[in-house]
């Protein structure tokens, strides 16, 4: 019978935030896959574990989940870590899960730390709907066209950034979203210099120009505002009166009811129709 692969979350900066579940499931399964199994190990030594690790990266996912699968299908249980935070949450933790999925091995999910989530709820932005866009290419080109397919996003945008793209990403965002719109740059989140910016794009493109950012940033950006409607127009209104007498409204009740439907004045609307008859 196949194992379990478990996604365990670990501290994004706050070693308190493990929680007995996640230090439990650790202790209890046969081994680990880490991201990097240097920082896991620190981990473990806070815990007072011990466990054979291997590494599952970005640039071994082939070999490595071959290996993590196949041990997975000899039924031992294995529990996937990244440096902070939720694996397979833009993490090739994914790939991993989905392979799993597709061979039929049980995945089982421990909710705990996550960053987007805690950015989200500390910006003071909208928090009903939002979208997370994980980390935006390093190519400038390829960057614009990302931020590009989300000029007219509504929701919330999320971004993951490290400290030397900030400035560009930064700029690239104010050139696309426009300078006035709102922002809450999340640094260092849950750690000692732990720092929440809520400021617009313009302004702060600017203040990260001037001083060099530290650490890794969640970039919660404001959703763009829905698109104005067209007003309905005279002729939009004389067409649905002509429509409603038509159906045998008197002209009165016909310019009455248009006017309330459309939002036009109802004598303006009274006096076109009846110059409308008089032209024709």
């Amino acid at each position: 019978m196949p194992g379990t692969l478990y996604l365990v979350p670990t501290p994004i900066g706050n070693l308190g935030d493990i929680s007995r579940r996640m230090a439990d499931t650790l202790a209890a399964v046969d081994f680990i896959a880490a991201e990097d199994t240097r920082v896991t190990v620190k981990l473990l030594n806070h815990l007072g574990l011990k466990k054979p690790m291997l590494s599952y990266y970005r640039h071994n996912t082939g070999a490595s989940g071959a290996a993590v699968l196949s041990r997975l299908l000899a039924g031992e249980d294995c529990a996937l870590v990244t440096d902070a935070g939720t694996p397979a949450v833009s993490d090739p933790g994914e790939e991993l899960v989905a392979q799993c999925a597709a061979a039929g091995v049980s995945v089982v999910s421990i909710p705990g730390p996550c960053a987007l989530v805690t950015a989200l709820a500390a910006s003071g932005l909208p928090t009903g709907r939002f979208t997370f866009e994980g980390f935006l290419a390093m190519n400038k080109k390829n960057r614009r066209a990302h931020l590009e397919q989300l000029r007219g996003e509504q929701r919330t945008m999320l971004f993951y950034e490290a400290p030397h793209k900030l400035t560009a990403t930064l700029r690239d965002l104010r050139d696309t979203f426009g300078p006035e719109r709102r922002i809450s740059l999340c640094r260092e989140l849950t750690k000692l210099h732990e720092e929440v910016r809520r400021t617009t794009l313009g302004e702060a493109a600017a203040w990260y120009e001037e001083n060099p950012p530290k650490g890794e940033f969640v970039l919660v950006v404001e959703g763009g505002c829905p698109p104005a409607e067209d007003s309905a127009t005279l002729e939009d209104g004389l067409a649905r009166l002509l429509a409603l007498q038509g159906q045998g409204c008197s002209l009165k009740d016909a310019a009455r009811q248009v006017a309330a439907e459309l939002g036009l004045p109802r004598k303006a609307l009274y006096d076109r129709a009846v110059s409308s008859k008089k032209d024709e």
